[in-house]
Formats: C-alpha cells, sequence, structure tokens
C-alpha cells in the first residue's frame, strides 16, 4: 500500500523548493536536451537558461506550487529539442530535475524546437505533489 501526505506536509515538501532556490538572488530554469539523468546526474546539452525570479513561487496551496515570473533567455545556448529542465540556486547548485513540453509537463514552454540565439520563454512552471 503506498503512502498518503496531509496537504500541509504536501505543501511542506513543496515550499522547500522555494526555501533550496533562495531569495538572496535569483536561481535559474536550466532547459536540456537528450536523456534525463538520474537525479542531480550529469547534464546532457544546455539549451537555454532563464532567469527566475528572486522568490521562486509563492507558498504552495492544496499541493500545488506555482513558480512566480520567469524571465525568457533572449539568446539560446545551443540548438536541439528540449526533454527536460532543471532548477538550480544562483550559485547553480541542483535543486529539482522535471520534464517540458509545451503542455502537459512540470515546465512548458513557448516551444521545445530551440535554436541558437533564439528566444526561450517559460509560460509555466507547475510542480504538484500528489498522493496515489
Amino acid at each position: 500500500m503506498s503512502v498518503g501526505y496531509s496537504t500541509t506536509l504536501r505543501n511542506a515538501r513543496l515550499d522547500a523548493i522555494t526555501t533550496a532556490i533562495g531569495t538572496v538572488s535569483p536561481g535559474f530554469l536550466r532547459i536540456y536536451d537528450g536523456t534525463r539523468p538520474a537525479s542531480g546526474g550529469t547534464a546532457t546539452t544546455l539549451l537555454a537558461e532563464l532567469t527566475l525570479s528572486t522568490t521562486f513561487a509563492p507558498a504552495a496551496s492544496l499541493g500545488v506550487l506555482t513558480a512566480s515570473t520567469i524571465t525568457a533567455d533572449a539568446s539560446a545556448n545551443a540548438t536541439g529539442t528540449a526533454t527536460w529542465a532543471r532548477l538550480v540556486t544562483s550559485a547553480g547548485v541542483f535543486v529539482a530535475d522535471m520534464g517540458v513540453g509545451t503542455s502537459g509537463q512540470e515546465v512548458t514552454l513557448n516551444t521545445v524546437s530551440i535554436v541558437i540565439t533564439g528566444t526561450v520563454a517559460c509560460t509555466s512552471l507547475v510542480i504538484t505533489a500528489g498522493n496515489p
């Protein structure tokens, strides 16, 4: 049987992401191509790096954490197909990995077809801590 968590605990776990990113200087949302490694593992090709708001997200509610505004990357680092993303602190320390798409993933981008020097925008970043 699976473990079910209270909404209070699910919110606290999600709010720990904002705490880990920090509130002194903004962290980053890094977009990659290829196969996502084990959490925190060596990344593939960095396609783009978007800047997070100084406070990554307001407090989680009902087990959902919705990121504050994320600044677009006006000049992508490389050409490729975005398949996953990583949240890091302003110092580049790993916080979390997640899926990327134009819908149906934690990170929603304007396009997954990234072209070097092109603009990459995140239209939403929503993490849900659900129960089984």
